[in-house]
């Protein structure tokens, strides 16, 4: 979430970035709710003092009946202070509300476009194959081979679930093994194995909350989510703690099925192991120091 101060005194470079995303408008409004919370704040704590002034006065009073019209006029302030107060209490919530959906500044080296046609080429590996035959898609190829049954995954939960037969199965399994045994044993990564579920707190901290929310597979009671990718709660380990430079970088690496509800209708055609509602995942989680960030990425 990005921080009231900076975009308070950085107003119109924040909205020409966010507006670099796509063109509209993120930030209307918002003006108007830190003004008024700023209002409520410097309204409620004159009143305060005020009432601090005269209870002193009162309260050195020896004979309340000379104080009574004070006594009577602190009434009204507390009145006052606490409708201020609850007033303050919306608008906190409103702002916090506005801020949550609010999305981050794209990083400066990168391209503005409205298609992938203004996308960047960085870097490539090897060579496109071409092959002497007409390719199978891989849903053929792998109900034809007997590892992947589409069918029977479908009867079993329902549609974008499959069933990973003898050596899909297998294979599965030995790409999530390669991958963490390279990072652990290769890159200098700590493998950790966390919850599959996580509470609000988590998802709203990396950032799958509101946004994402009909997107999410939920239980009621208790309020606990299925993690749409490790990085939750990989990243929510030190949420809310204060890191010694001296203890980065610190590198996760997690292996957990995913889960994600995809709401709307937008695939639901796609075939295979497209947007599948879960599937399996090794992820990638380090903590470094802002200035070797960049470095970091690979």
């Amino acid at each position: 979430m990005l921080d009231m101060k900076y975009i308070r005194e950085n107003l119109d470079e924040t909205e020409r970035s966010l507006c670099s995303r796509g063109g509209q408008s993120y930030l209307g409004g918002l003006r108007d709710l830190d003004e008024r919370r700023r209002a409520l704040l410097k309204d409620g704590e004159a009143l305060k003092a005020l009432r601090n002034s005269v209870s002193d006065v009162i309260g050195r009073t020896k004979d309340k009946s000379l104080v009574q019209d004070k006594i009577l006029e602190m009434r009204e302030v507390s009145q006052k202070i606490k409708g201020l107060d609850e007033e303050l209490t919306q608008v906190d919530d409103q702002l916090n509300s506005f801020l949550l959906t609010v999305p981050n500044i794209p990083h400066t080296a990168t391209p503005i476009g409205t298609s992938e046609n203004d996308n960047v080429l960085v870097r490539t590996w090897g060579e496109p194959i071409t092959l002497p035959f007409d390719a199978l898609a891989h849903w053929d190829l792998g109900e034809n081979l007997g590892i992947l049954d589409f069918e029977r995954g479908a009867k079993i939960t329902g549609a974008r679930f499959t069933l990973y037969r003898g050596a899909g199965a297998r294979l599965e399994r030995a790409l999530l093994n390669f991958m963490l045994d390279l990072h652990t044993d290769k890159h200098g990564y700590q493998e950790v194995l966390p919850p599959f579920m996580v509470n609000r707190d988590s998802m709203q901290g990396t950032g799958q909350l509101p946004k994402f929310e009909e997107d999410l597979f939920k239980l009621v009671d208790p309020e606990f989510y299925l993690i749409p990718t490790a990085e939750v709660p990989v990243t929510n380990i030190h949420r809310g703690e204060i890191l010694k430079k001296s203890d980065l970088p610190i590198s996760y690496c997690a292996y957990t099925p995913c889960f994600r509800r995809e709401a709307g209708s937008y695939g639901k055609d796609t075939r295979g192991l497209i947007r599948q509602h879960q599937f399996n995942k090794v992820e990638l989680v380090k903590f470094v120091h802002p200035s070797e960030s960049d470095a970091a990425l690979p």
